[in-house]
Parts: C-alpha cells; sequence; structure tokens
C-alpha cells in the first residue's frame, strides 16, 4: 500500500470512529431523555399526591389558605409551579402534629417522602443528560435535535426527623450579588456544589448573605473583596440591577432568599480566592470568565437562570435605572 492509500485508509478508519461514536452518543441522548420524561412524570404525580392530600387535610382543619395553596400548585403554568410548590411546603410546615388526624399525618409523611425522593430521582437523570448534551461532538453536531435541554426542580426538600417527614419552614435570607464584566464582556462565574448533593455542579456570580448593620450593596462588595480580591468604591457598583426571589436547599437546610444584584466593570489578571471561608474553601471548584457565546451554548446549570438572556441588554446600554425580578 502506497503512503496515499495508508492516508486514504487513516482517514476512513477515523471518520467510520466518528461516525459510531456519534451514533452511540445520540443513542444513549435518546435514552437519556426518556429516563428524564419518565421521572419527570413520577416527580408530578408524586407532587399531586401531595396536593391531594394537603387538600383533604386542609378540608379537616378549615384551613382556606392552604387548601387554595395545594389547588394552586395544580393550575399554574410550568414556570411557575417551583415557585407555587415551595408555598405548599412552607404551609405544611407550619402545621403542628398535634393539630392533624393521625391517619393524614401518617399519609402527609408518606407524600413528602415520595415527592423528596422523586425529585431528586429526576434531579439525577436531568444531570446526566445535560453533561452528555454539554460535550463537544454533541453540540457541534446537534445530536440533540431540537429537543430542549431538561431542567432541575428546585424546590425545598422535607426533612427526615424521627418516623416522620416534615417540612422545615425556610430560613430568611438577603444577599447582594455583583455581575461583574471585563473589558471584552465576559461575565464571572464561580463554580460551586451544595454538600448534600456533591454530583450536581452550578454556576454562580460573587456575592452572598448581608450581615448585620449591611445592606445589599455593601455585602456585595465585601463579598466581591472576600471572593476576587477586588475592592470597588460603591460608586461603582450600579444597581441594583436585578432583584431574585429563590427557596432552595443547601447543605440539607431550606434558605429564602431575597438577592440584589450590582453591575461593575473590572479587569482581573487574577482572581484571588485567600479571603474565602472554609465553607467556600470546599464547595467552589473553580472559576471562569464567560462569554455570549458559552452562556448560550452551556449545559451547565448557571444561577440566575435568566443570566444568558438579560445579560447582552446591559452590555449593549446603560442601566435605564429599573430594577427588574429575575428567577
Amino acid at each position: 500500500m502506497d503512503a496515499f492509500g495508508l492516508l486514504l485508509f487513516c482517514l476512513l478508519a477515523v471518520a467510520l470512529l466518528v461516525v459510531a461514536s456519534c451514533l452511540l452518543r445520540a443513542n444513549r441522548l435518546d435514552r437519556l431523555h426518556v429516563r428524564t420524561d419518565a421521572a419527570k412524570a413520577a416527580l408530578l404525580a408524586a407532587l399531586e399526591r401531595r396536593a391531594m392530600v394537603a387538600r383533604a387535610l386542609a378540608r379537616e382543619l378549615g384551613d382556606e389558605q392552604l387548601l387554595g395553596a395545594a389547588r394552586r400548585t395544580e393550575r399554574v403554568p410550568p414556570p411557575e409551579r417551583e415557585t407555587a410548590e415551595n408555598e405548599l411546603s412552607r404551609l405544611l410546615g407550619a402545621l403542628s402534629e398535634q393539630d392533624m388526624p393521625a391517619d393524614l399525618h401518617g399519609e402527609l409523611a408518606d407524600a413528602q417522602q415520595r415527592v423528596m425522593l422523586a425529585r431528586r430521582v429526576h434531579n439525577d437523570a436531568v444531570r446526566d443528560t445535560r453533561a452528555l448534551r454539554s460535550r463537544r461532538l454533541v453540540r457541534w453536531l446537534r445530536l440533540a435535535g431540537k429537543a430542549p435541554a431538561p431542567s432541575y426542580f428546585e424546590i425545598v426538600d422535607a426533612d427526615a426527623g424521627g418516623d416522620d417527614s416534615t417540612v422545615v419552614p425556610p430560613r430568611r435570607r438577603r444577599a447582594g450579588r455583583v455581575l461583574l464584566l471585563d473589558s471584552a464582556g465576559r461575565v464571572l462565574l464561580f463554580e460551586g456544589i451544595d454538600p448534600a448533593r456533591p454530583q450536581e455542579s452550578f454556576w454562580f456570580t460573587p456575592g452572598g448573605g448581608v450581615e448585620s448593620g449591611e445592606d445589599c450593596r455593601t455585602a456585595a462588595r465585601r463579598e466581591l473583596a472576600e471572593e476576587t480580591g477586588l475592592e470597588l468604591p460603591a460608586a461603582e457598583l450600579v444597581g441594583p440591577v436585578w432583584r431574585r426571589h429563590v427557596v432552595f436547599s443547601f447543605d440539607g437546610r431550606n434558605f429564602a432568599a431575597e438577592e440584589e444584584f450590582f453591575l461593575a466593570h473590572a479587569d482581573l489578571g487574577r482572581i484571588d480566592t485567600s479571603g474565602f471561608s472554609d465553607l467556600e474553601a470546599d464547595v467552589v471548584l473553580g472559576h471562569h470568565w464567560w462569554t455570549d457565546e458559552e452562556l448560550r451554548g452551556t449545559g451547565a446549570v448557571i444561577f440566575p437562570r435568566q443570566l444568558g438572556d438579560l445579560l447582552g441588554g446591559l452590555r449593549a446600554s446603560h442601566w435605564d435605572g429599573v430594577t427588574r425580578v429575575v428567577s
């Protein structure tokens, strides 16, 4: 075989390997989408059973607020489902065990456990699907077709205690966060994990909780300095441009957070994370300056979820003075 024939053979072999790899990945991706759809159906069934138990409990106790919340979970559009479910969780968590009939208390405990397990199975399926969709070959060749990327379902978990499960009311938390852009328009995000679910990583902006005597702007400046080494005057934090209300679980605890986002510009040659707390050092995996193209094409989980869509507007023009609510 001459050199040309050998080269042709090698190219053909490589092409066959690429085609085979694509077929295997497309087949696996299809199975993952089926698995995710089945897990979502099971989660919705578990949520509907919980709502049914909550309605029966509300009628037994004469609690109109609880009855309305249970009905609302079944009627709201999908984008509002998490908020409605968290409100139902809050009301259920405020009930006293002594006020509930024994049979309904047992039904509720079982329903809460099933929701928790179904949500975790669903989110595991979403994690695996998104991980495969984020592979370069899958993205470049559009092996996912027109199937939308699945989303995590984020609601507070029931807290298993003793022989039953109750929902612990979430702790209130205010936070200040910074949308830090460099001269190229890239935004700085950190990658982190929840110690209770280390297999699910996500990306988030610099910032953190408000301490005693602080407002959100002061907290945002302090956290930015601790997490990046960058100390900015208060006047260089524009906003708050966004406000976000979110209920989430972290390290087994539930939080109801109100976050304010400020816009800032700076070029950092190096991110200094020496100011991290011990917890931050354990849960933050790294950082990255994200471009618009990366935000649009990634399969990673990013908070706020609307970051890629809304950040372009902030880059393109001056802030108009309106604080917008994001999710």
